[in-house]
């Protein structure tokens, strides 16, 4: 919270309704914060990967690619759980009080490929592809799905009556995407995390060799199945502690009877478990 706090932390532009314009917004913040938030005091890394692919006559995205790299290296996923403005959003949606709250969709393993989809289609492919009349491509992530622009958008519509006289169909669409992720958070953990967020496949990728990761020491694993129960996305913990879905919100580690999961993290030498005597 504190984090989405800071980076979206230019207060007069909610207050006037603009855009931040300073330096800053020159570089990228690891999470899916929208440049078009009035509060972004820097740009998100999928935007600025659409926007170097969309610019006349290839050239590679050494930038956001490389940024993108070095996160996913370092943290992998960790940043969905803890450094998502968006993240932090559907997380306040989940504690909505609702009668019956569910774990999984209808054919969930084949929607859960649906962020993979984003991240070579709609971030990559289609932007790169399909192009204008003068050789330009256009952000399909961010113009026809990213609810988190929308959301971000909205505070600029407020101020802005001109604004609001140009919506039509594609904002009719993005928002009808928006309230269905916003409806579906309230019984569903991270809808837009697990199906569709191409940031989050990406980052996902590199979970099992960033050096931020989970380890089990087998040894005192009594394989209870208490982390796979605990966990919001029904991970295996036990068997795969590095799993792309992984968000690293530390609930099994929490709920572990033994303390077998163990969290490696960069840069800091992992503590002994002491061992208590009776």
């Amino acid at each position: 919270m504190v984090y989405s706090a800071v980076s979206n932390g230019y207060l007069k532009g909610f207050a006037e309704g603009r855009i931040f314009t300073g330096k800053s917004k020159g570089v990228c913040f690891p999470g899916l914060n929208c440049y078009s938030c009035p509060g972004a005091l820097a740009a998100c890394p999928i935007g600025a990967l659409q926007a170097e692919l969309t610019e006349q006559g290839f050239r590679f995205p050494f930038y956001a690619l490389g940024f993108l790299t070095v996160f996913a290296a370092l943290f992998g996923r960790v940043i969905c759980g803890f450094l998502c403005p968006f993240g932090l959003f559907q997380d306040l949606l989940d504690k909505i009080p609702f009668s019956k709250k569910i774990k999984r969709l209808p054919g969930e393993k084949i929607f859960r490929m649906g962020k993979f989809v984003m991240l070579i289609l709609f971030v990559i492919l289609l932007p790169m592809l399909v192009l204008d009349i003068v050789g330009q491509g256009s952000p399909w992530f961010c113009k026809y799905i990213c609810p988190s622009g929308t959301l971000s958008g909205a505070f600029l519509l407020i101020k802005n009556p001109l604004l609001r006289n140009t919506l039509g169909f594609l904002y009719a669409w993005k928002m009808f995407i928006l309230v269905a992720i916003t409806l579906l958070s309230i019984v569903l953990y991270r809808p837009f995390c697990r199906y569709l967020c191409p940031l989050g496949g990406f980052y996902g990728i590199f979970n099992p060799i960033s050096l931020f990761r989970y380890r089990i020491e087998e040894k005192d694993c009594i394989h209870c199945g208490v982390c796979e129960k605990t966990c919001p996305f029904e991970i295996p913990v036990y068997g795969k502690p590095n799993a792309i879905d992984c968000i690293r919100c530390g609930r099994c580690v929490d709920a572990c009877p033994t303390g077998c999961i163990r969290v490696v993290k960069p840069f800091v030498a992992e503590k002994k478990k002491e061992t208590q005597k009776a």
